[in-house]
């Protein structure tokens, strides 16, 4: 019998071992890592744990032990969270909605500044516990209240569930600006990759709010505008790139929105948008309208949006909702918007979305301030306190946002 089990765990070991080994060797052999990012090497280390966590989770998930989205996050939740006395750290419940309020534990004779922040995680990543040492230090070295929103995620909820969770918490925090002694004239919202997203989508929509106060300023990080156009010239030169590849865009964007997977080279195509959509909306989505240095690399002379296909739409047809793409806003909408502070990576797939909103602000008279990261990739804020995994331009990032913030 224990002759029995020791083969058995050998044979189990040997299975691991060859699997993890070959999942590595495809992944090196795919990706792609620009010498231009520095620290090649601990960025192949980075994506190869990255990739085999998300492997075997999805092992786990075919086995219906658990769902790759559950064992990711679980392993992500294991990052000690750093204490700090110079903060004082409250959680909260807006309903069903958690949150984290991080105050400076210095006494201010004044209404301090406020951040609402929303993380990033694209829907299924990302939580108060693994951006709690992120907020902590924009709290602590901009002398503001912030308060992070804990939304619901994936696997358990989808589009809308976590726009309405960012929505709600902000309308309460908004309208208890005093309790939390913070001056209604100096709210920014903050956010990276789809915490970005929903800092514009929000600031779109509180816009006219008689009940609420102005939001001085939106910060959007590496963020996406919109996913109707997946073919701008990031979106291919950068598709192999870690930390987000295309493929892990788009499955993440279907679990997202709830859409089968079999739809996802009609998003990829554009054969989900209709004729006259796409005529409506080509003026905004156009590469003609990013900076020249990053177009001049665009090759593709492939017909887009490919053939209209009816059941695609119908199907994908989420995607044109408002909360998706902040990008295709009306002109009215983007001239009342605040000014904001966008930063994109050369080598971030989302990176041509970040121009384009820059322009569509730009066009309408909003004031811009845009930080671009010649060494960034996509997600590398997460990295500011890692150590040894950290990387120039992820303290770069933060350092940029603390300035800008200060400044407000």
């Amino acid at each position: 019998m224990i002759a029995s089990l020791v083969v058995l765990l050998t044979v189990v070991c040997i299975m691991v071992l060859g699997f993890s080994l070959w999942t590595l060797l495809e992944n090196f052999l795919t990706i792609d890592v620009p010498p231009a990012i520095g620290h090649t090497v601990k960025f192949r280390i980075m994506h190869c744990v990255a990739q085999l966590i998300k492997t075997w989770g999805c092992i786990l998930e075919k086995l219906r032990i658990c769902s790759m989205a559950r064992f990711c996050q679980f392993l992500q939740d294991l990052v000690p969270i750093r204490k700090d006395p110079r903060v004082v750290v409250t959680n909260l419940r807006f309903g069903t909605i958690s949150v984290r309020l991080f105050q400076p534990k210095a006494m201010s004779s004044c209404p301090l500044r406020g951040v609402i922040f929303y993380h990033g995680g694209a829907a299924v990543m990302g939580s108060l516990d693994s951006y709690h040492n992120l907020c902590n230090v924009l709290a602590r070295e901009t002398d503001s209240v912030l308060m992070a929103v804990g939304y619901r995620k994936c696997p358990d909820y989808h589009y809308p569930i976590i726009f309405c969770d960012c929505l709600n918490a902000s309308i309460h925090f908004l309208k208890s600006l005093k309790f939390y002694g913070v001056d209604p004239s100096r709210v920014v919202l903050c956010g990276d990759s789809i915490g970005g997203t929903i800092v514009a989508s929000m600031t779109q929509t509180l816009i006219g709010r008689p009940d609420l106060p102005h939001i001085r300023a939106q910060i959007l990080i590496y963020s996406f505008f919109q996913v109707i156009n997946l073919q701008l010239p990031s979106f291919q030169q950068n598709k192999n790139i870690p930390l987000l590849t295309r493929n892990l865009m788009l499955m993440i964007m279907c679990k997202y929105l709830a859409i089968d997977l079999s739809w996802k080279d009609a998003l990829l195509t554009g054969a989900c948008i209709p004729v006259d959509v796409w005529e409506k909306y080509r003026k905004w989505l156009s590469s003609d309208n990013l900076p020249e240095r990053f177009r001049k690399k665009d090759n593709q002379q492939l017909k887009f949006p490919a053939p209209f296909n009816e059941a695609a739409y119908l199907e994908t047809k989420c995607i044109f909702d408002r909360e998706h793409k902040p990008l295709l806003a009306d002109d009215d909408i983007f001239a009342q918007l605040p000014e904001a502070f966008i930063v994109t990576c050369e080598w971030d797939i989302l990176r041509d979305d970040g121009l384009l909103y820059k322009k569509r602000l730009e066009d309408q008279g909003v004031p811009v301030t845009w930080h671009h990261v010649e060494d960034g990739f996509h997600g590398c804020i997460n990295f500011f306190d890692k150590k040894i995994f950290s990387f120039p331009c992820s303290l770069e990032i933060v350092n940029a946002v603390i300035s800008y913030i200060k400044e407000v």
